[in-house]
């Protein structure tokens, strides 16, 4: 008999090695390696096959693809425009989000509205009883007869209730606290929640249910766990906010069934999560028309225009080392945008403290930010408050040129609906066919021109 060999497994990635470090060499964490023992399993041996056969593959013409109105919609608008029309028999969502930033809040929603409309659902809880699930829906007013709750951390008890109810969503909350007794490790362990999932995602297909597992989130912003869980599922979505507002953000970062990066906009109520009909709207109301260092960027997160508030404040600095401080944008970004304002345009920026923000606590990252943070900054280091009825897109290049960027129509469209007048754009994308009716298109084929548009 051969001998069992172990090996270790990083707790933060899931790479493993024949023997211990003190640093995984894959993310380079310090001591997240533990030791794991194999475990013999059966089905399939050298060369043979489990009793029921090897599975045999068949041509791509004759498998069944799914039938028009397959997906099974929430009732919550948002999330279906973010699942990409709803969910789909069979998938696998994993969300994950700050602790009390409102998952099972808007998980129970979903459960609720599809209990109304006569669909099964199962809601297995590992981190609170079901009288505490219960006394958060009642004071969410959700009762649905059709949504049925388990308390249970052990696999072995999940699976004959979930092969028992046949439900159409299979919600875990979480996943970390999931274990099998098919190992030695505890919860939360990166062999526990990898082969967990596995089995849960396996039944899933199996029997058609769409299976939703709920993540912890670590410092870094990131889902809990291996990296390979997020590989291992349909879709990865984040619920983000800011504890002290009531905005909340359903941000997918993977879809195998819809967009990328597609939004759905929440706001925080006694009542639990209600849409934001014009989100737009919302990040603008509180504006600003007169100050300067701020300006109206037309964004698009996913397949949604919005027009999103820009704001720089650029100051002597009393310290050695000038601050640089970016709320909601990348800081890199920021850095290359200070260089080429003082390469092409002049304008001292090294020795002042810059700070920068998104509106309402979104990130942004789309490269058609570039030109409004860039105009914000201006902005504001000469004093100058823009035209508050002009909207400002597009990419800036090293060379100081400014490059299109897409959805140009749509992110204009917007801009029209919320009564804004002008879009300054790159020159490529500045056609006036189309435009609507008394909007004006202002071209601007580098960061020169772009500056004399705006400050004159």
């Amino acid at each position: 008999m051969a001998k069992v060999r172990s090996h270790y497994t990083c707790q933060a990635c899931g790479a493993q090695f024949p023997k211990w470090l003190g640093r995984c060499t894959e993310c380079q964490a310090w001591n997240s390696l533990i030791e794991e023992v194999p475990v013999a399993r059966s089905g399939y041996g050298r060369g043979g096959a489990t009793a029921a056969g090897p599975p045999q593959a068949r041509p791509l013409a004759q498998v069944a693809g799914d039938e028009p109105g397959a997906r099974l919609t929430t009732g919550l608008a948002e999330v279906d425009r973010v699942l990409g029309g709803g969910l789909l028999a069979g998938s696998t969502i994993l969300l994950g989000g700050d602790p009390g930033i409102g998952k099972s809040t808007l998980v129970l929603q979903v459960l609720d509205r599809l209990g109304q409309a006569g669909q099964a659902s199962l809601y297995i809880t590992g981190e609170e009883s079901a009288a505490q699930i219960k006394h958060r829906a009642e004071r969410l007013g959700l009762a649905a007869p059709a949504v049925h709750l388990l308390a249970e951390v052990e696999l072995e008890r999940m699976l004959p209730e979930i092969e028992r109810l046949l439900p159409k969503l299979v919600v875990v909350d979480s996943i970390q606290t999931v274990r099998s007794a098919e190992f030695e490790a505890i919860a939360g362990n990166v062999t526990q929640v990898r082969a967990c999932a596995a089995r849960l995602i396996q039944l899933a297909k199996t029997r058609g249910a769409a299976l939703l597992l709920i993540g912890h989130v670590t410092k870094e912003g990131l889902v809990a766990g291996p990296r390979t869980l997020e590989h291992m599922v349909d879709v990865v979505l984040y619920l983000e906010g800011e504890p002290d507002r009531p905005q909340r953000v359903l941000r997918s970062v993977k879809n195998r069934f819809g967009a990328l990066n597609e939004i759905g906009l929440f706001k925080m109520t006694g009542a639990g999560l209600e849409a934001v009909t014009n989100p737009s709207g919302l990040f603008l109301q509180e504006r600003s028309t007169e100050a300067a260092g701020t300006v109206v960027f037309a964004g698009m997160e996913g397949t949604r225009p919005l027009l999103i508030e820009i704001q720089a404040l650029v100051g002597e600095s009393a310290a050695a080392y000038p601050r640089r401080t970016a709320l909601g944008l990348d800081p890199n970004r920021v850095a290359l945008l200070q260089a080429v304002i003082e390469k092409h345009l002049g304008d001292a920026l090294s020795g002042l403290d810059i700070y920068l923000n998104v509106v309402g606590g979104l990130r942004l990252s789309e490269p058609a930010l570039d030109a409004a943070v860039l105009a914000a900054v201006l902005s504001s280091f000469r004093g100058r408050p823009l035209d508050p009825a002009t909207v400002v897109f597009g990419e800036v290049g090293l060379t100081g040129e400014l490059r299109a960027v897409g959805f140009a129509v749509e992110r204009i469209a917007e801009a029209a609906r919320l009564g804004f007048r002008r879009a300054l754009l790159p020159a490529s994308q500045a056609e006036r066919s189309g435009l609507p009716q008394g909007f004006d298109a202002v071209p601007a084929a580098d960061v020169r021109a772009l500056a004399r548009a705006l400050l004159g």
